[in-house]
């Protein structure tokens, strides 16, 4: 039996960040009712007139110069013919030849190493509009708030060999879409969502074979699941003697299986043709250079700095992972230096509050200069690890002087040698069996006694300096 293997290519689609649509000034906005952000141009209305967002062009090249791609002086819009029902004008308007960035490529690491995956275009084009199925009537209704809403289709060669390495490269690229602000990037809401096409040739074969292309994934685990699946359900048709059909299908995360949807078109089925109502698109030299200049370090550039100041790799992860995260923690560690603590009150505490009430770093009312005095108490042994975390509600809530809201609690530690001095006394004389155990070696009854001096100062000592005076006490 001849061994196979996967050949897959990946055309991503990102929702654009602009505050209005591809040809037309109504907002992009979700979750409003229905059919209240269109006008006559995004719904299709015969004679009206498109006129291009330069926001979108701009974001497009932004993505093309981070990704290593030509961005072109001159693209031109098609028109690429089909008929939907939530595609108003009964085409949509895409780019074909040449798109706006050409070339370029990502290099991914995983388990089976590092490689670099090419991209062959990015291209500008609107979306659709939304159908909206009620099963209870019957009816199917078309929203076409969506509908003109900027993207860019990202498509690579077919150079990804696994579901691991597809996850990889759509999780690094996203990382750097969003990083850069080209998108929000939410897949929850479909503003970043993912085609895979996958077929299977002899192992070692240089040619390419039948592929089925899945759509519309909007998850990186439904991508790894889906092409696993395609994986199987080709290798099965292989060793039965059967042919894999061209097609479009999508993924059932429900049954864990992909389904066929129809044939798969060619480029020739959307008879593409230049679209008459829209001028070239002009990249001139002078602006690219300016946009390149623009250009802000990249993630793995930032996560390379990070892991150089001291942070865990798990800590770099997600500040990265987290809008105005990385900017935030430069601020605070401007005024305390101690990227590692600051890294740890940020990532156990800050940002799963500012997940919980949906807001940025930078937005809290605990600012980076707060977070940097709440940081330098601990490392002052000003405060326990404890009466810092118990602070933070309050500091989250109001903002303020962390310094001056532990003195009002009264949770600052005693760090005075006298005072513990009198304490570990006290509990060297109320513990005599345990005492007498650890000056016979049993080194770990410390802990104990350690534990009943914080017991007894009401949390109050430092309890580095407890251990010190008192292993110095019981070695007299």
């Amino acid at each position: 039996m001849i061994e196979m293997e996967p050949v897959i290519g990946l055309e991503i689609h990102a929702q654009l960040k602009t505050a209005t649509k591809l040809f037309c000034s109504c907002p992009v906005a979700r979750g409003d009712e229905p059919n209240s952000h269109i006008c006559e141009i995004c719904s299709g209305q015969p004679g009206a007139l498109p006129r291009l967002n330069a926001r979108a062009v701009e974001l497009a090249a932004r993505a093309g110069l981070a990704l290593g791609a030509e961005v072109n002086e001159i693209s031109i819009f098609s028109r690429k013919n089909y008929f939907y029902p939530d595609l108003p004008n009964g085409f949509q308007t895409s780019q074909l030849d040449p798109p706006i960035c050409q070339g370029g490529g990502l290099a991914i690491e995983n388990q089976t190493g590092g490689k670099f995956i090419r991209l062959n275009r990015i291209h500008l084009e609107d979306d659709a509009g939304k159908c909206l199925h009620d099963e209870q009537r019957g009816q199917t209704l078309v929203d076409l708030n969506r509908a003109g809403t900027p993207l860019i289709e990202i498509v690579t060669e077919p150079d990804l060999a696994s579901s691991a390495q597809a996850v990889e490269f759509i999780k690094k690229l996203h990382e750097i879409l969003v990083h850069l602000e080209v998108t929000e990037g939410r897949l929850e809401e479909g503003e970043f969502r993912c085609d895979v096409n996958i077929s299977l040739r002899p192992a070692g074969a240089a040619y390419l074979t039948t592929r089925a292309e899945i759509k519309n994934l909007n998850s990186f685990r439904h991508v790894g699941q889906a092409i696993e699946y395609e994986i199987e359900r080709q290798t099965g048709l292989y060793d039965q003697g059967q042919p894999v059909i061209q097609e479009t299908r999508l993924f059932d995360p429900a049954r864990q299986e992909t389904r066929s949807l129809r044939s798969k078109e060619e480029a020739h089925d959307y008879r593409y043709f230049t679209q008459p109502d829209l001028p070239p698109v002009v990249v001139t030299p002078a602006r690219l250079a300016a946009l390149r200049a623009a250009l802000p370090p990249l993630p793995g550039q930032i996560r390379s700095r990070l892991l150089a100041q001291g942070l865990t790799g798990e800590q770099a992860a997600v500040l990265l992972d987290r809008r105005q995260a990385v900017e935030y923690f430069d601020l605070a560690s401007q005024i305390f230096d101690q990227p590692g603590r600051l890294a740890a009150l940020m990532t156990e505490l800050l940002l799963p509050a500012c997940q919980r009430d949906n807001i940025s770093p930078l937005e809290a009312r605990l600012t980076p200069a707060t977070l940097a005095g709440l940081a330098r108490l601990m490392a002052d042994n000003t405060l326990s690890r404890r009466a810092a975390y118990d602070l933070f509600p309050e500091l989250w809530e109001k903002g303020g002087d962390p310094a001056a809201l532990a003195r009002a609690r009264g949770v600052t530690q005693v760090s005075d040698a006298g005072a513990i001095a009198a304490l570990a006394a006290e509990i060297i004389a109320a513990h005599p069996a345990e005492v007498q155990n650890y000056r016979a070696g049993q080194t770990k009854i410390l802990s104990f006694l350690v534990g009943q001096l914080m017991r007894r100062s009401q949390g109050a000592a430092n309890p580095k300096l407890a251990g010190e005076v008192l292993t110095k006490m019981l070695n007299e």
